[in-house]
């Protein structure tokens, strides 16, 4: 068995039997294609089906050297998952990474945004150009329903039901969810959609997603990612930010108003609520206050 082969199959297995999103896939991916190329850099001509532990811990080794203990956690993780993979395939009778330890990292806090960041944020676009009401939206979107900037750019027409106050999002793994939105971001939404989505020349495959760019196609998640460097850029923030920065700030600032954990993690479309309660660092005050006001003998 060849690598390339290997991951063709695995990434296949990823999509069909695992039903993970071409993001979560790309990942993975990327994860075996360090592997590959360090083989390949060392003239190991050694199989997916025939490398052993020794090899990979020197990989591994290898890998500690250009990366954080984070990001090779991931890759670790990432390539256990493959040779699982070849496990259940019956390709290998064991999992030669079974006793490579991961590296011990603490959990990471997510960065938030204040509300009068995110106000000046929004303030600081220019509205006097078309796609200046179209990028309004997007941060209204972002922080005021938390979607991830792959649900944001996959967002359609189709999925906005703004007569129930909701909007479908297509999260990972294809899994959907419905997630409440306010009237002021629908109230943004609609101005871009009636007076500058309208006037586009907007292709034909392109036609149901909402938030397009100049040439009347889909927005790309770099797109999305430029346009909120360059307003932190504009009003000379600090902190470093991206469009995910919107969705911690959306969790964050639920919780620490009193929202409960879980309709939190169902609008953030966390399988797990283990997963949601990273945000509950941000605010310790707010337990204090949750116990004042809840216990029998406050």
């Amino acid at each position: 068995m060849r690598w390339q082969n290997a991951l063709l199959d695995y990434k296949h297995y990823l999509k069909i039997e695992r039903g993970l999103s071409d993001n979560s896939i790309a990942n993975y991916a990327l994860d075996l294609q360090k592997l590959m190329d360090f083989l390949e850099l060392h003239a190991m001509a050694i199989s997916p089906i025939d490398i052993q532990q020794e090899t990979l811990q020197q990989f591994v080794h290898n890998l500690a050297k250009t990366v954080n203990p984070r990001s090779q956690a991931r890759v670790i993780s990432g390539l256990k998952g493959f040779f699982n993979y070849l496990v259940f395939e019956d390709y290998r009778d064991d999992n030669p990474m079974d006793l490579i330890e991961t590296p011990k990292v603490g959990r990471k806090l997510p960065d938030t945004l204040s509300t009068s960041e995110i106000n000046e944020l929004i303030a600081a676009i220019d509205l006097s150009k078309p796609e200046g009401e179209r990028n309004r939206a997007i941060l209204e979107t972002l922080y005021g329903c938390g979607l991830r900037v792959s649900e944001l750019v996959n967002l359609k027409l189709s999925d906005l039901y703004f007569d129930e106050d909701f909007i479908k999002v297509t999260g990972k793994g294809d899994k959907q969810r419905f997630v409440p939105i306010s009237f002021l971001n629908k109230k943004y939404i609609n101005i871009y959609k009636n007076e500058v989505r309208i006037h586009l020349l907007i292709e034909k495959e392109h036609m149901d997603y909402l938030f397009l760019n100049r040439r009347g196609k889909q927005l790309t998640r770099a797109m999305i990612f430029t346009i909120v460097k360059k307003l932190a850029e504009k009003i000379g923030l600090k902190k470093n930010i991206s469009p995910h920065t919107f969705r911690h700030s959306f969790a964050t600032h639920l919780l620490e108003n009193g929202a409960d954990l879980r309709a939190i993690q169902q609008m953030l479309g966390h399988e797990s609520i283990t997963t949601t309660e990273v945000y509950m660092h941000v605010d310790r005050k707010q337990l204090t206050k949750v116990l004042e006001r809840y216990h029998p003998r406050r």
